[in-house]
């Protein structure tokens, strides 16, 4: 995500570095390989040439103080910009309705059913909400039966009226059925088509003069750059919708899409979707999206994902066992367990300062952990408990059993010995312990 954009602006404020003091003629040097660099990642002309105009103005208005060289106070400028041209503040949905109405919106193939059910899954998870999916695509089959799976996997109702073709009078008749069970948050799942049509519009148009929701989210996938933005001028134009969605930012996107949106239809960017599984959703913060794209990382979003997964009792309960050195084998699986959970490894990994760069042509598989489990997994209880007992021919045994080699095993032990010594020395970190294991897996 952002990656080029992320390289062509570091090598635009290598421009600045040396100078002694920022001049009209290095920024507008400086600010046309800008330019360049938001117009390459697809970002709308005139929102690149407004921001640029605006970098300008605030940079040669700065008096440039000695402890601060002027490609750092550039950086500062374009990063404050940055923020605010992707909406400034993180805008939190409106969830104030009894139940509260969620429409989504999009062309098909945006991702609306997939982010309805992990927006489901999110509210019910983190929100303590009570949500009901419901699907109002009356004329793709596959799309009930796709969110029919959703709700199954999250374990969240879904009211559906598979014979009906009357959008409007399932939607009203889901709310009824979400009132009668006490749940207090709908997702109405719409229909959606290849491109913007009247026939769709009407029909979206009706659903929400019907249902009146509380918030109208138009999903758009971010790979389609500039098309996304003028197809959310479209929707934005009919339904006057409160919030935008952008899904796939973890592929092969330049960014354009995040970058312009929120300037042609004014409207917040609320969420970003950044992988297939249904917990790769977050909300959007424009701060941190600016760190991300200049290569700040984002430490807040890692500590926040790390949180989610932290237990204060089993915490308590680790520390005691890391004192003790009792620390074993079934705890390094449950702490390996936690860190899956936090998500993409990769994506993890980019969220610290500075190693986003680092790690770019480097190939972190999500499988990373698979031949230590496997290792483990073939131990007996007794020697995960125990890890001492692991002598040569029970080694052997593992190695088998798990479909490595002694040497893996061996250079597994070693490690869990280093990493238990050192967390009785520093107990408490939780991202660090694991990261002596995982780096042995990274391939060029």
């Amino acid at each position: 995500m952002f990656d080029n954009l992320s390289e062509r602006l570091e090598r635009s404020f290598k421009i600045l570095k040396g100078e002694g003091k920022i001049t009209e003629i290095n920024v507008a040097e400086t600010l046309k390989d800008v330019r360049k660099a938001l117009l390459d990642a697809d970002v709308n002309y005139k929102v690149a040439k407004t921001f640029t105009d605006t970098v300008k103005e605030k940079a040669l208005g700065q008096n440039v103080l000695t402890a601060v060289k002027p490609s750092q106070l550039m950086v500062k400028i374009v990063h404050d910009e940055l923020a605010t041209l992707m909406g400034g503040e993180t805008a939190e949905l409106n969830l104030t309705g009894r139940p509260a109405i969620i429409l989504m919106s999009g062309l098909q193939g945006s991702g609306k059913t997939t982010f309805s059910g992990k927006l489901a899954r999110m509210l019910k998870a983190k929100k303590n909400r009570r949500p009901l999916l419901v699907a109002c695509d009356v004329y793709r089959p596959a799309a009930i039966e796709q969110l029919r799976v959703l709700s199954e996997q999250i374990e969240v109702p879904m009211y559906s009226e598979p014979d009906s073709k009357d959008p409007v009078a399932i939607a009203l008749h889901a709310i009824q059925e979400a009132k009668a069970k006490g749940l207090d948050t709908v997702i109405v799942d719409t229909a959606g088509r290849l491109a913007v049509d009247e026939e769709m519009m009407q029909e979206i148009a009706a659903i929400k003069q019907a249902i009146n929701p509380d918030e109208i989210l138009f999903v758009v996938d971010s790979m389609t750059g500039q098309d996304a933005v003028n197809t959310a001028k479209e929707f934005n134009d009919r339904l006057d919708f409160t919030g935008v969605v952008l899904t796939k930012l973890d592929g092969d996107t330049r960014g354009g899409a995040a970058l312009s949106i929120r300037s042609v239809v004014t409207k917040p960017i609320k969420f970003i979707g950044t992988g297939e599984k249904l917990d790769a959703i977050d909300q959007f913060h424009p701060s941190r999206m600016a760190d991300r794209i200049l290569g700040m990382g984002d430490i807040v979003s890692l500590v926040e994902r790390a949180q989610e997964q932290y237990d204060e009792e089993e915490a308590k309960r680790l520390q005691r066992k890391i004192q003790k050195n009792q620390f074993d084998f079934n705890d390094f699986l449950n702490q390996i367990q936690q860190i899956k959970k936090m998500g993409n490894l990769k994506e993890l990994a980019s969220m610290i300062p500075g190693v986003g760069k680092a790690i770019k042509d480097i190939d972190i598989d999500d499988n990373a952990f698979k031949s230590i489990e496997a290792i483990i997994y073939s131990m007996t209880p007794e020697e995960r408990t125990n890890p001492a007992i692991l002598n040569g021919s029970r080694r052997q045994r593992i190695a088998k059993g798990s479909g490595t080699n002694l040497q893996e095993v061996n250079k597994l032990l070693k490690q869990f010995d280093q990493t238990r010594k050192m967390m009785k020395m520093v107990t408490g970190s939780k991202m660090g312990k694991m990261g002596q294991m995982m780096m042995p897996k990274l391939k060029r």
